[in-house]
C-alpha cells in the first residue's frame, strides 16, 4: 500500500496535493469558537478539571483540592477499589512476594483474595496462558508486524475466532473472556516481539512456551529472554511496573474508550482491541518511548550531566519548541490530574535509583532527577506561569525497562499487559451498570449551501468563498 509521497506520479502528486490543501481547510475549526459555545474541549473543564461523565467503583485518581471553586494541589493518591495503591505495594514488598496478581483480583472483584482464594486465581491464570493450538504459527509467525501495539490490537481481534461464544454479553461469559486476555497478554507481547525481531531485526527466532508456575512478570521475561535467564529484582521490578499501571479510573482515554465501545453493545475483543489502539497514542501509553527518546537527545547535547546551567539551557530549547520534537512538550513531566505528586512515579523512582546504583547508572539517574526538578522552573518561567508540575510514572518507566534490557519497542505494550486488568473491569462495570450508548452532542457550525450540479462547479472555488 502506497502511503509515501514519492512513490507516486507526479500528476497524481499534484492532485493529491490540493486534496490536502482542501481537506485542511474544511477542517479548520476557529479555536475561539470553541470558547464562544462553550465547548468543553478534550471533555475538559475551563480549569483543567475533567468533565463528569459516569461513575465508577474501580479506581480513583485523587491529585487536587478543589475548595471555594479554587484548584488546590495536593500529594497524588491512586486507589484500587478505595485501597491506597501504595499501600498494596509495599504490603507486597514487606511480604516478599509478586503483587499483581493480587491487584488483578482486587480490580475485577472488589475485594482482596484470602491465600487461598488468591493461589486459586494465580493458579487459574497460569491454566489459561498457553495460546490456542496454531495460534502462533498462523496469527503472528504469518503476519509479523513492526509495531508490536498494532500486532497486539491484531492479535485480540483474531481471538475472537477462536472463541465459541463471542458475542454473549452475560457477566459469566465477558469474565471468562477477561481472564483469557489478561492471562495470555504475556504470552501475546513475547511472541509478537520475537517474531518481529526475526523478520525486521535479523535475529534467531525463539519462541518459548509459558511456564506454568511462574508469576505474569516472571513469565514475561522468561518468554522474552533467548536463555529464559532473569534475576529476582529483574521480575520484582517489572511487578511493581504492573501494579502501578494496572488501573487509573475511568476517564483515563483507555479506559473511557472501553467505556464507550462496551456502551454500543460490541463484544469483548472488539471492546479491548480499541482500547489498545487508544493507549498506543504517543500521548497516553505511548509516552514512556517519547520521554526515552528526549532523554536519549538531552544526553547527546549537554555536555555535563551535573551542570544545573547546561540543563537548564537545553530544557528551556525543548520547551522554546527549537529542540526534540518542537512541540515545547517536556515528556513525563505534568499529568491532567497529579499536581505536587504521582505517586505511581514516586514509587517507581525509588526502585529506579536503587537499581541504577546496581548497575552503575546513578550518573543517569541524578540527570532524570536534575531534569525533574529543573522542568516546572523553566516552565513557568518561559510561560509567565504558576503551573505546579510534577514527574508522571512515564518519566521513570522507560528508564527502568531500559536496566531491565527491555526494548523500547516493549514499553507501551508493558503497558498494556497491565492495563487489560482495568479495561476488563470496566468493560463490566458499563455492561452492570451503563446502561445507554454513549452519545455525547457535537454543534455543527458549517455554513449552509445549495448543491450545484455538476456541470456547473468551478474547479477554482471554494463552496465557503462563494
Amino acid at each position: 500500500m502506497r502511503t509515501n509521497m514519492q512513490a507516486y506520479a507526479e500528476e497524481d502528486k499534484q492532485f493529491i496535493r490540493q486534496l490536502i490543501e482542501i481537506t485542511e481547510k474544511t477542517n479548520y475549526i476557529p479555536p475561539e469558537l470553541y470558547s464562544n459555545y462553550n465547548v468543553k474541549r478534550g471533555l475538559r473543564n475551563a480549569d483543567g478539571t475533567g468533565v463528569l461523565v459516569g461513575l465508577t467503583v474501580i479506581g480513583e485518581v485523587h491529585g487536587y483540592i478543589i475548595e471555594e471553586s479554587d484548584r488546590l494541589p495536593t500529594k497524588g493518591r491512586l486507589l484500587y477499589r478505595g485501597i491506597d495503591m501504595e499501600d498494596i505495594v509495599k504490603g507486597c514488598q514487606r511480604e516478599g512476594r509478586f503483587g499483581f496478581e493480587e491487584t488483578c483480583y482486587l480490580i475485577l472483584f472488589g475485594i482482596l483474595p484470602t491465600k487461598s482464594q488468591l493461589d486459586e486465581f494465580t493458579q487459574l491464570l497460569n491454566r489459561l496462558r498457553n495460546l490456542p493450538d496454531g495460534f502462533v504459527e498462523d496469527m503472528i509467525i504469518k503476519a509479523p508486524s513492526n509495531n508490536i501495539m498494532n500486532k497486539l490490537a491484531r492479535c485480540v481481534l483474531a481471538l475472537y475466532s477462536y472463541d465459541e461464544n463471542p458475542d454473549d454479553l452475560s457477566i459469566e461469559n465477558v469474565l471468562l473472556q477477561s481472564l483469557n486476555l489478561i492471562a495470555k497478554f504475556p504470552a501475546l507481547i513475547a511472541n509478537a516481539y520475537s517474531v518481529k525481531r526475526r523478520f525486521y531485526d535479523n535475529d534467531s527466532l525463539v519462541i518459548h512456551a509459558p511456564h506454568p508456575t511462574l508469576s505474569a512478570a516472571e513469565n514475561f521475561l522468561y518468554m522474552l529472554r533467548p536463555d529464559h535467564q532473569y534475576t529476582r529484582l529483574e521480575a520484582e521490578l517489572l511487578d511493581l511496573c504492573m501494579i502501578l499501571h494496572a488501573e487509573h479510573g475511568g476517564g483515563n482515554n483507555s479506559a473511557f474508550t472501553t467505556h464507550v465501545v462496551s456502551s454500543s453493545g460490541t463484544d469483548t475483543y472488539a471492546a479491548i482491541s480499541s482500547a489498545i489502539c487508544s493507549l498506543k497514542g504517543p500521548k497516553h501509553g505511548g509516552a514512556a518511548t517519547t520521554v526515552a527518546a528526549m532523554f536519549k537527545e538531552i544526553k547527546e547535547n549537554v555536555a555535563d550531566w551535573e551542570s544545573e546551567e547546561q540543563v537548564d539551557e537545553y530544557i528551556t530549547k525543548i520547551i522554546r519548541k527549537q529542540a526534540f520534537d518542537k512541540t515545547g512538550l517536556v515528556y513525563g513531566m505534568g499529568h491532567a490530574v497529579y499536581t505536587l505528586s504521582d505517586p505511581r512515579a514516586v514509587l517507581l523512582k525509588e526502585k529506579a535509583r536503587d537499581l541504577a546504583e546496581s548497575k552503575g547508572r546513578s550518573k543517569e539517574f541524578a540527570l532524570y532527577e536534575l531534569v525533574e526538578r529543573i522542568t516546572p522552573l523553566v516552565f513557568n518561567r518561559e510561560r509567565k506561569s504558576s503551573k505546579v508540575m510534577s514527574a508522571n510514572v512515564d518519566f521513570y518507566s522507560g528508564f527502568v525497562y531500559e536496566m531491565l534490557g527491555i526494548p523500547m519497542d516493549l514499553f507501551t505494550p508493558l503497558f498494556a499487559m497491565s492495563r487489560i486488568v482495568g479495561w476488563c473491569a470496566h468493560r463490566m462495570e458499563e455492561l452492570i451498570s451503563g446502561g445507554k450508548i454513549m452519545r455525547p452532542a457535537y454543534k455543527s457550525i458549517a455554513h449552509r449551501s445549495q448543491y450545484v450540479s455538476l456541470e456547473t462547479r468551478d474547479d477554482h472555488v471554494h463552496p465557503d468563498e462563494e
